[in-house]
């Protein structure tokens, strides 16, 4: 079963054709990895997906209406509310999606994301990686169906990276649909079930990690990586 399904897309901004005939799709209980250089598209190609941009031409399919309700989203920025503790912060999100979030509930979820030791920490005075970790519990809050994440790891130290990867393959055991931009190759090759290089707007290799570097005769994905871009 598809959860989305793109046909043909493009998105221009003015005369910038930023995305070229774009044909992707997100298969329930699968993990995705969207990668490419700086500039290629990946955060358009998620707002697209997300219906968060409008497309210049192509097709969209998601599979129910009311989609947005399923889906949790982290960008690469999450805006926590200023003067609120972490679990304030859970709390109120939570209160956005309708849950009640009860004391039991809570310190679940603050142990599982490795936060109840800040959990009257201000989140916005949390570290990088105590920011994403928190942002990834409030994503997944309403237990989405799919989770969508950019760059998840992005400017973490090694130890926090490893978090992150932990967490991911955490929700990847329970079944989640995944996807996730990244420029760490080897943290793509332990999570993504299927990888789509993305350069200039345009997908350039798509496909299960050993497919691909079987298809390219290449050991690992740094080295396709190169080989592509």
């Amino acid at each position: 079963m598809d959860l989305i399904k793109a046909t043909q897309l493009t998105k221009s901004f003015k005369e910038h054709q930023v995305i070229k005939c774009l044909n992707v799709k997100i298969e329930k209980g699968k993990t995705i990895a969207l990668i490419g250089p700086n500039g290629a598209g990946k955060s358009t190609t998620i707002g697209l997906l997300l219906g968060l941009i409008p497309p210049t031409s192509g097709t969209i399919n998601h599979w129910c209406e009311h989609f947005k309700e399923k889906v949790g989203v982290q960008l690469q920025a999450t805006p926590f509310f200023e003067g609120f503790t972490v679990e304030e912060n859970l709390q109120l999100f939570a209160s956005f999606y309708h849950i009640k979030l009860d004391q039991v509930k809570l310190e679940e979820k603050l142990k599982a994301f490795d936060l109840l030791a800040m959990r009257k920490k201000n989140a916005t005075h949390l570290s990088i990686g105590q920011q994403k970790r928190l942002a990834i519990a409030v994503t997944t809050l309403h237990n989405p169906e799919l989770v969508i994440l950019d760059e998840p790891t992005a400017g973490l130290d090694p130890q926090a990276q490893k978090k992150i990867r932990d967490m991911l393959l955490e929700l990847k055991g329970k079944g989640m649909t995944i996807m996730f931009s990244s420029h760490d190759m080897a943290e793509v090759t332990k999570i993504a079930d299927v990888v789509i290089f993305l350069s200039q707007g345009e997908i350039i290799a798509q496909g299960a990690p050993a497919d691909l570097l079987h298809a390219h005769n290449v050991d690992h994905l740094e080295a396709l990586f190169f080989q592509l871009i």
